[in-house]
């Protein structure tokens, strides 16, 4: 398996952790208050802040045992990752497009934030699992 590759499964494992844990806690807090007065700022920010330390420390853990091919890129190692990010960055212009809609409709804040994260982490988890499928299948030829 290619590092990038463990780069990828890294990448998908942290960002559904990471966006299922702060669900459970946002989830969690509205149990006795409406949603959106739900304190979301510090567990959104936790959140993101230990999904990156997370997977910086999982890369380097996963690259330890196989030290061999950690951090060589060939030239399809380059198209692969190019091909998953173009495919990944459609959720981040819905999310950004959503959210912008959103603050013209003066929404709550909380509903703003909440479709941005969201957009940020199906775009992690759709580049992660086509860069995946790319590796296992091949890129596909228009």
């Amino acid at each position: 398996m290619a590092s990038e590759e463990r780069s990828a499964w890294v990448m998908l494992v942290v960002s559904v952790c990471g966006y299922g844990t702060y669900l459970a806690v946002i989830l969690s807090r509205a149990r006795t208050i409406p949603l959106t007065e739900v304190p979301y700022v510090a567990p959104l920010l936790w959140s993101v802040g230990g999904a990156i330390v997370g997977s910086i420390l999982l890369v380097i853990v996963v690259s330890m045992f196989a030290p061999h091919d950690a951090g060589k890129k060939d030239q399809r190692d380059r198209e692969i990752y190019r091909y998953g990010e173009y495919a990944g960055q459609s959720f981040l212009v819905a999310g950004a497009i959503a959210a912008l809609l959103m603050a013209m409709a003066e929404l709550d804040h909380f509903w703003i934030a909440n479709t941005l994260y969201l957009a940020f982490v199906l775009q992690a988890v759709l580049s992660s699992i086509v860069k995946i499928v790319s590796y296992r299948r091949g890129i596909p030829s228009w």
